[in-house]
């Protein structure tokens, strides 16, 4: 049996170099991959596993530029990949008489599907199975770079299996431009940017720490104010304006006391003047 010696690939500088350097390695035949996926399965050969990657690494370079369109770097596209292949080949049962390059396609497109989605601004949207299926098939299915039609609209979603409103937002979000929230200034201008206009409405640490204190202040000041008025003065308070369920209405109250209900607005009256005279001594 003739024996293929794959070169070593040596550390390139950069993606133009790298693609002419995977491509110089040798293809494998059937014969020779099964010899090699039967020593890594038997017995953990490394240099097995190694030649195998080695020889289908151009397979993820070729996958890998049908997903240049989501603005994301070819070589990190790249790199996602041949984690993908590496994980085939630790997987790859020669016995079963596939080829490996059949095998490895799913899972050097899976990685970079998990790259693309973990890295591109869709990835809220893209959450379920059918979105994620529509998210990568679109592009493809486009007859044209022009806005879909309702008919294309209606059959992508039929292919699909989505709803045709997913189809439509999908395209809004694809055919989006990203911009910067937060622009260097050009030609010496000061102009603002998206950030600018952005607020966060959460309290910040200070905000918490500034309104807990105001809170307890107040609530201690309450405290005090109605301890310094009497009895009565104090349940009238309480139950028109302290109460957890309804408050009690003057007349209520006038007949709880034996007196007007004239009376009993002017307990209520002077009793608040002086609880607010309390309270703003405190501040």
């Amino acid at each position: 049996m003739t024996t293929v010696t794959l070169p070593a690939l040596s550390p390139v500088s950069s993606l133009e170099a790298y693609v002419q350097a995977v491509n110089t390695v040798p293809l494998l035949t059937a014969e020779r991959e099964v010899e090699l996926g039967r020593r890594l399965k038997e017995s953990g050969d490394l240099t097995a596993a190694r030649d195998l990657v080695l020889s289908h690494l151009r397979l993820v370079v070729a996958v890998a530029r049908n997903y240049m369109g989501y603005g994301l770097p070819q070589a990190d596209l790249i790199q996602e990949g041949n984690v993908g292949l590496m994980k085939a080949v630790r997987r790859f049962d020669p016995t079963r008489g596939v080829r490996l390059a059949s095998f490895a396609i799913h899972w050097i497109k899976a990685e970079i599907h998990e790259y693309i989605l973990r890295n591109w601004r869709l990835v809220k949207v893209a959450t379920t199975k059918a979105q994620r299926k529509l998210f990568f098939n679109l592009r493809s299915l486009k007859s044209s770079t022009a806005t879909l039609s309702p008919a294309e609209v209606k059959t992508i979603a039929k292919t699909l299996a989505v709803k045709e409103s997913d189809v439509v937002e999908m395209e809004q979000r694809l055919q989006g431009h990203d911009i910067t929230i937060d622009p260097a200034p050009e030609d010496g201008e000061d102009r603002p940017g998206p950030i600018a206009f952005l607020a966060d409405a959460a309290e910040g640490p200070a905000e918490i720490v500034e309104r807990r204190q105001s809170e307890g202040l107040e609530t201690e000041g309450l405290a005090r104010a109605l301890a310094a008025l009497d009895d009565r003065s104090r349940r009238i308070v309480k139950a028109r304006w302290l109460a957890e369920g309804d408050a009690k209405t003057l007349h209520e109250l006038a007949d709880e006391f034996g007196v007007s209900a004239e009376r009993i607005r002017q307990i209520e009256a002077k009793a608040l003047q002086k609880m607010k005279g309390h309270l703003a001594a405190l501040r």
